[in-house]
């Protein structure tokens, strides 16, 4: 069993995946984004192939901690995807994910097309590392 974890965007969604000892995360992919239909087969495909039991969604919180349109679009897709997989949800504040991963993509000397094509994936990971490592404590 693998905990999932998704970095949703507008134009792509992260996808990251738990070891089977929900120790480590690692990279799946990046789902380029079509319609709303395809986007939560995609993603059912992927949590039926490596046994996913629970998806994990970064929700972007305002720097203040208050909720935002934004995070309530990914509390809609959130219900939608647990509908339609059968598999429970929760999200992780997922401020700044994404400026960790630009930043760590900064520091290895990625160039600006290669970043485009993983941070997403990058941020995917971030939040799910940030998952595991807080239901440890």
């Amino acid at each position: 069993m693998r905990i999932m974890g998704l970095d949703v965007g507008v134009k792509r969604i992260g996808i990251a995946l738990s070891d089977p000892m929900e120790i480590v995360a690692g990279g799946h992919s990046v789902l380029e984004r079509r319609a709303l239909q395809q986007d939560l087969e995609h993603i059912g495909n992927i949590c039926a192939s490596y046994e996913v039991k629970m998806i994990v969604l970064g929700l972007p919180r305002n720097m203040d901690g208050s909720i935002g349109p934004k995070a309530l679009e990914i509390k809609d897709f959130a219900a939608r995807l647990e509908d339609f997989t059968g598999i429970k949800t929760t999200f992780w504040d997922e401020r700044l994910s994404t400026v960790a991963a630009e930043k760590v993509l900064l520091e290895a000397d990625v160039s600006r097309a290669k970043r485009k094509k993983v941070i997403d994936k990058l941020a995917a990971i971030t939040i799910l590392q940030n998952y595991l490592d807080g239901v440890k404590r």
